[in-house]
């Protein structure tokens, strides 16, 4: 049997990633530059984590090191960290232990940073690595789970082809990881192939596995059975869970069965431990709103919020889409109310973007907002900021310029973040000319202007090609005392290069 390690790839037609010195080649420059300061990040490291005040004293070990590369891997954000802390090690002429290259290789898979993790796992294999305490199966999982999310299938099954070779056999993860691919990818057949694979090996069929069947069979028209799945799992005896009820409540909202998933939303509410996710009542809302259901979907919302569930961004605007088609002012209003008093402006604003984008009928913030009004509905300043803001992202100017004479009209003063909406939509308009005059405005107005005000004003100078323009802005923004962040930083930045290649 041939070995993983005459291959420069273990993965046949996988593109061959920076060579088993790779990492070492790639990011040994990067860590001589911190060489004299390695004890310190290590000790830093090692304080986070309570190690001892004796120990953080000493030179780093070669054990400590595996700790904190395993220790920055479960710390969210602390991938990067963890492969400095490898290109030290590598520069010491040493490598992490079989637990910290699993842990690297799962870490770097789950963020879809497949190459890096390939170029790890061909290092374990140099090393010697797979078949050292750690099961090969966890790197085998670890990097066929990388490549489906990514959606590398063909990569996917040249790793399956390897592991035949290599007499490494499936476990119940390695289908469960397959399963949840082809069941996304609505490949019916070879999901039920991998359903009998798992039968015939005995492995047992979890609430995962049956939620993924009941999936597979709703998005290909089979409903009825489908709900016969469900039959199945009540005769074994296998405990429902939030996964299945979620699947069953998808495939009766498909199929226009609005009642009977409410009846299982009820079921979940009655339990003691199977309450309802955000899942749940995403998709519980999502299809009262695709099946016209507008009002009950709009009773799910706000018991869902009384549940201290809040909705995400995609559902709240299909369901203000929804009541903007049918006219339901009333009830856009309330809603946007609502989920201004928790603090998700963000979902307020993409709402009214939608609208704004998909109406042709509200092309004119006056009939928008009249409509509002002849409801009974009152806008408010913020309302103003957000609708103003919602023509302005579309580089609809003159709608812009005319919600802000409305808000005047309306004896709403205003403000900065108002003034620097409009120089955005000159800006998006092209019109960089008229957006330094409401900079000018602003400043004489009394207004001080912020460091939105000059980004945005940065920006449209260089969507109009007048990069000479941007540094005097930037000057402008640091002598009035305005500290300067990374956007306005990058637009500097951005519009240097161009005027040193230009001259």
């Amino acid at each position: 049997m041939m070995s993983l390690r005459t291959y420069g790839s273990p993965i046949p037609g996988v593109p061959v990633s920076p060579s088993p010195t790779r990492i070492s080649a790639t990011l040994n420059s990067f860590s001589s530059r911190y060489s004299s300061r390695r004890r310190q990040r290590i000790v830093n490291v090692c304080s986070n984590h309570q190690v001892s005040r004796q120990i953080a004293t000493e030179e780093p070990s070669i054990s400590m090191y595996n700790r904190s590369i395993r220790d920055c891997c479960r710390r969210r954000g602390g991938i990067d960290e963890a492969m400095s802390l490898l290109a030290e090690l590598d520069s010491l002429g040493s490598h992490p232990d079989p637990l910290s290259y699993v842990t690297l290789i799962e870490s770097l898979s789950a963020l879809g940073r497949t190459l890096e993790a390939d170029a790890l796992f061909q290092e374990a294999i140099r090393f010697g690595l797979l078949h050292n305490r750690i099961s090969p199966l966890r790197f085998y999982n670890a990097l066929l789970g990388g490549y489906l999310r990514n959606g590398q299938l063909e990569f996917a099954l040249r790793v399956l082809d390897r592991m035949e070779l290599d007499n490494v056999e499936k476990n119940q993860e390695t289908c469960e990881i397959l399963l949840n691919y082809y069941v996304n990818a609505g490949r019916l057949e070879e999901s039920w192939r991998v359903v009998n694979e798992m039968k015939k090996r005995k492995f047992p069929l979890s609430s995962f596995v049956y939620g993924k069947i009941i999936r597979i069979y709703r998005d290909n028209g089979m409903w009825k059975k489908a709900l016969g799945i469900v039959e199945e799992i009540s005769e074994i005896g296998l405990p429902l869970d939030v996964e299945i009820y979620n699947s069953i409540i998808d495939t009766f909202g498909k199929y226009g069965e609005l009642d009977e998933s409410l009846q299982v939303l009820r079921k979940m509410q009655s339990s003691d431990d199977l309450k309802p996710n955000i899942s749940t009542w995403n998709s519980v809302i999502r299809w009262h709103c695709h099946h016209g259901a507008v009002d009950e979907a709009v009773e799910l919302f706000g018991m869902m919020q009384d549940q201290g569930v809040y909705p995400d961004l995609r559902m709240f605007v299909k369901l203000i889409t929804r009541l903007g088609e049918k006219g339901r002012w009333k009830m856009i209003s309330r809603s946007f109310e609502s989920m201004k008093c928790r603090g998700d402006a963000r979902a307020v604003y993409a709402a009214l973007v939608e609208i704004v984008g998909q109406f042709g009928s509200f092309q004119d913030p006056e009939e928008l907002v009249g409509k509002l009004k002849s409801e009974g509905v009152a806008p408010s300043a913020n309302m103003f900021c957000t609708l103003a803001d919602a023509y302005a992202q579309q580089g609809l100017c003159k709608q812009t310029v005319k919600v802000l004479k409305m808000m005047e009209k309306e004896g709403t003063e205003p403000n900065l973040i108002m003034l620097n909406v409009l120089i955005n939509a000159f800006g998006n308009a092209g019109k960089h000319m008229e957006a330094l005059s409401i900079y000018h405005h602003i400043k004489e107005t009394g207004f001080t202007p912020d460091v939105v005000t000059y980004s945005t004003l940065m920006k449209a100078f260089t969507r109009a090609k007048k990069y000479e323009k941007v540094p005097e802005i930037f000057r402008e923004m640091e002598a009035s005392g305005c500290s300067a962040d990374r956007k306005a930083r990058q637009l500097l930045q951005n519009a240097l290069t161009v005027l040193d290649k230009r001259y």
